[in-house]
């Protein structure tokens, strides 16, 4: 009997210590389970448990930090008193583009791992069910979010509890997928537009790295979509980080992961990184450089400042070729009012611009707020508003013309207007001209509209509209100043004829939107603007000979016309919905010095340490057509960027581009025109002004060597 109770003894000793798992709960998506690394817990001990996801096969789950959209992975503990669960060890995510969006999560297992830890005065006995609510979001194409209930009967022993054998094949993948501390000192180096995370690995150097990328935890510290171009050199590796917001106080913490080439076969190494600050980047260029003037005031410009620049650059607005037809006609119906009626035009006007502006800036912060990567002039990037511009410009230049007038006059010009009807053409022509405003930028604006995208709404709201008052303020001024208003000449025959030349800007204007839209949808779709013109202006043109006629007439001929410009507008939008965009930027040819741009070249330039010059334009947007003519086509101009080796690469932003979008964000801007020069060995690009000319490029150049 004593042999009998020791073999028995001796048995029970040898036995492998039991598995403590749960049961598994399936999703729609995910199979989710959790399990004990040893076979119970003994009081006053810390013991792991594994919460198991086994994800469908092209779906994936979110990190930490789940990148430009997602929610984390969380777990909710329900545990008996005194016992307590720490945080989730998060294993090296992995990176998933999804358009121009990327995201950090896991796809196929994975494991995350709890650490639990017992009161000293828990009592061995029965098993003690531990509950865990968990939550996810798992997403392929669409993304759902899903939950399960798990649990977990966990033995209290007496004694030291022993690691369960059937678990140690998952606990040993699962610390394995863990980033493991760094031991490379690591420090990062802030900049206003790119930062720089430095690994002082000289040892890296000679090895093959590739695919180096830095997971943060806090997503301000890089964008999610930004490429990180790798330099190695006998000091370690460096990336080049573009913010994603303001940098968080405090060390940066993430993930480093790079793929190591050790025998022919790639590796992937996962370092936990905290990283302190160091100082500023020293990027000073060599003297005699051109530095971009919204450069120098974006570095802290306040609320007060950035309305001040928003006030200058929304006047300076006024001069330029979008603005200055539909002013020049506004400006000429002041001569047929005395001084009290033209200072209500002049606040009725004032109103139709800041109405607009309001509108147009609600209009971008509620589609930013919802995700949307767009900036000022973003309704141009839609064609039907552009084919509907083009209309408009066409129906005044007809109405200027003499073909048809509303009411006395949509512009407000000419003689006898009633004062209710020419209040409303006020109105109107502050609306029209800030629509007509969107594709021009003008110097201070693009420091101001770049601080305005960053801020709360309110501060948004109040740079933009002081972008409005600015505009108004000139015609503003006029209508309350007498002095001013009498040295203007007084009407006469030459009004009609001065009126008549006006309508030959607007027939430019709709000329240069159609050419807008060849670029933005293709030959159909100007096909069927074309023809629309053609039916908007016989629309026109029967509402002017109709409005003598019977009131049946008058009713008839108007009814028709309206349909034929709404058939018009319906006939653009459903062509511009199938076309296929011709980019402005396409790819080189013989012809054009310049490339398209994309991010993927930029890098592999970057790395090869060439010079660089980046334009980032559209085809609405004036100032940077006249930019390209004036300053960056000119022979002077080509012959520096081929002897210094530069290559030119355009960015086209006239239809919506995500990336692009982001780019303007990262330099402080909320729409192009956008002129970068990347300078050999330089961390940071110099930001040219907004207003080229051929010296300002010239100069910015002279410090490469050819």
């Amino acid at each position: 009997m004593p042999a009998a109770l020791a073999l028995t003894v001796l048995a029970s000793s040898a036995a492998p210590a039991a598995l403590v798992a749960g049961p598994a709960v399936a999703t729609e998506n995910v199979e989710s389970h959790l399990t004990l690394e040893t076979d119970g817990a003994a009081p006053g001990q810390q013991v792991w448990v594994a919460l198991t996801q086994k994800i469908r096969l092209h779906w994936h789950t979110y990190w930490l930090n789940p990148g430009d959209s997602g929610i984390a992975t969380s777990i909710g503990w329900t545990l008996p008193a005194g016992w307590q669960a720490g945080d989730i060890n998060w294993p090296a995510p992995e990176r998933f583009p999804i358009g121009p969006l990327v995201n950090f999560g896991y796809q196929n297992t994975v494991h995350l791992l709890v650490p639990l830890t017992l009161p000293a005065d828990a009592k061995p006995g029965a098993p003690v069910t531990l509950t865990a609510a968990v939550d996810w979001l798992v997403c392929e194409d669409i993304c759902i979010p899903e939950s399960a209930t798990l649990t977990l009967d966990v033995p209290v022993v007496d004694g030291a509890a022993k690691p369960a054998a059937e678990a140690a094949a998952l606990f040993t993948e699962a610390r394995t997928s863990l980033p493991v501390p760094s031991p490379y000192p690591v420090r990062l180096v802030p900049g206003e537009k790119q930062h720089k995370l430095v690994i002082q690995a000289p040892e890296l150097a000679q090895g093959k790295i590739r695919d180096a990328f830095f997971f943060p935890d806090d997503f301000k510290t890089a964008a999610s979509n930004a490429a990180q171009p790798m330099q190695l050199d006998g000091q370690g590796l460096t990336l080049a980080l573009t913010p994603g917001g303001a940098l968080p106080a405090g060390p940066a913490k993430g993930v480093l992961t790079f793929v190591e080439e050790l025998d022919g076969k790639p590796l992937r190494h996962a370092f936990a990184i905290s990283a302190d600050t160091g100082a500023m980047a020293a990027t000073t260029p060599a003297a005699g450089t051109v530095l971009d003037s919204a450069a120098k005031e974006t570095a802290g410009t306040s609320l007060a400042g950035a309305i001040l620049l928003a006030l200058l650059g929304g006047m300076i607005l006024n001069l330029m070729p979008c603005v200055f037809p539909v002013l020049s006609m506004k400006a000429m119906a002041l001569i047929s009012h005395g001084p009290g009626h033209a200072r209500q035009h002049g606040l009725v006007y004032t109103a139709g611009v800041l109405a607009c502006f309001a509108a147009i800036a609600g209009a971008l912060l509620v589609l930013r707020a919802g995700g949307a990567a767009i900036g000022w002039g973003f309704q141009l990037q839609d064609p039907l508003v552009v084919a509907i511009l083009a209309y408009v410009m066409l129906l005044l230049g007809l109405s200027l013309s003499g073909v048809f007038s509303i009411g006395t006059s949509a512009m407000g010009v000419g003689q006898g207007l009633a004062s209710r009807g020419g209040l409303a053409g006020s109105f109107f022509t502050g609306v029209l001209a800030t629509v007509v405003a969107t594709p021009c930028t003008a110097p201070f604006m693009g420091t101001a509209l770049g601080y305005a995208i960053t801020q709360p709404w309110y501060a948004a709201m109040a740079v933009f509209l002081s972008l409005g008052l600015g505009m108004a303020l000139p015609f503003l001024a006029l209508t309350f100043s007498p002095a001013l208003l009498r040295r203007m000449p007084r009407p006469g025959l030459w009004m009609d004829r001065v009126k008549q030349g006006l309508a030959f800007p607007l027939y430019a204007s709709a000329a240069w939107l159609v050419w807008v839209l060849s670029v933005q949808a293709g030959p159909d779709t100007v096909a069927a603007v074309l023809a629309g013109m053609v039916a908007v202006a016989f629309a026109g043109w029967l509402y002017g000979v109709t409005r003598q006629s019977g009131t049946g007439w008058r009713v008839g001929g108007g009814l028709v016309a309206l349909a034929l410009v709404v058939a018009s507008v319906l006939g653009a939008g459903r062509t511009a919905m199938n076309a296929a965009p011709a980019a402005l930027a396409a790819s080189s040819g013989p012809a054009k010095n310049y490339e398209a741009f994309s991010e993927a070249r930029l890098d592999e330039l970057r790395g090869q340490n060439k010079p660089v010059f980046v334009n980032f334009t559209a085809a609405w947007c004036v100032t940077c057509l006249v930019n390209e003519r004036t300053s960056l086509s000119t022979e002077a101009v080509k012959a520096a960027m081929k002897q210094k080796g530069i290559t030119y690469l355009k960015g086209d932003w006239t239809n919506r581009d995500a990336k692009i979008a982001r780019i303007l964000e990262s330099h402080g801007r909320s729409g192009v025109p956008l002129y970068l020069l990347y300078l050999p060995g330089a961390a940071e690009p110099l930001v040219l002004p907004q207003l080229l000319t051929e010296g300002t490029v010239l100069e910015a150049m002279a410090p490469i060597q050819g």
